[in-house]
């Protein structure tokens, strides 16, 4: 169902839909734009508190450049930064170009990674969210150290999305990640998701394929026997013993270059 217009409004122009499609902004005029932000309503384009003090006093944006503005469904299109008077700390935007629509990446790839110390899960968040993931979820395996406390999960997650935000506003996505609330991986294993497109990243597997783009990385200590004897098949990420983080990276590398045509498929 399309979005609603008032009577005797005049909709935005929408650019149709290509595929396959990309995950972030495409043309010159897009990847030459000065910024790239999120928005509520790509009609009328505001900018949070946050946004503004960010394009104005750290990017030092000057009226008339371009920003592009997008709604984190694969909606964008073209603004034109206005700079508010040196009194008033805001700033807006001006529509300048069409409603582009660019269809999501099929299919959609996923990376569980469990947790870890200190900021890597950030450090993970930000980086697959550069590379074009999908999805990311934070995982509780029976070796993983790291636990998050009940009283500070949700302060936890709402640190990742707003990281999975500022990298997807860094790296020009025009869809945002769905970043989940963390799972066990007894919970995650038995869903009809994972028995279907999931498996493990584990030393000795088959290589990734876009058949199985749900991929389970575990902690540094591997994953115990009876996580390995759940039924998910298993994925090699290379030949070498690498850190958590580092192997949920490579998931997300792998898989997006499967996805779009940069890697061969083993055959």
């Amino acid at each position: 169902m399309g979005p609603s217009v008032s009577p005797g409004a005049t909709p935005d122009p929408v650019e149709p839909a290509r595929a396959p499609g990309p995950v972030g902004v495409s043309g010159p005029v897009a990847q030459s734009a000065a910024a790239h932000v999120f928005v509520a309503d790509l009609a009328r384009p505001g900018l949070d508190d946050g946004d503004a003090h960010h394009l104005t006093h750290v990017l030092r944006l000057v009226t008339g450049q371009v920003v592009t503005a997008s709604d984190g469904a694969g909606r964008w299109r073209s603004c034109r930064f206005q700079r508010a008077p040196r009194a008033d700390p805001g700033a807006s935007l001006e529509p300048n170009g069409p409603v582009n629509v660019e269809p999501r990446g099929e299919p959609p790839i996923t990376v569980a990674f469990t947790l870890m110390k200190g900021q890597r899960p950030e450090w993970v968040v930000q980086k697959l969210t550069e590379l074009g993931v999908d999805v990311i979820l934070p995982l509780i395996s029976q070796r993983c150290v790291v636990r998050w406390e009940p009283g500070r999960a949700d302060r936890h997650l709402s640190r990742l999305r707003r990281v999975a935000r500022e990298a997807a506003m860094q790296s020009r996505r025009t869809w945002l990640p769905e970043v989940r609330q963390v799972s066990t991986f007894a919970q995650l294993a038995v869903t009809d998701e994972a028995m279907t497109r999931g498996c493990l990243a584990c030393p000795g597997g088959d290589a990734p394929s876009l058949a199985r783009p749900l991929v389970l990385v575990g902690p540094e200590g591997g994953w115990s026997p009876d996580e390995l004897a759940c039924g998910l098949p298993a994925i090699s990420l290379g030949r070498t013993v690498m850190r958590a983080e580092t192997a949920a990276l490579t998931a997300g590398v792998l898989l997006g270059g499967l996805r779009a045509g940069l890697v061969s498929p083993r055959r």
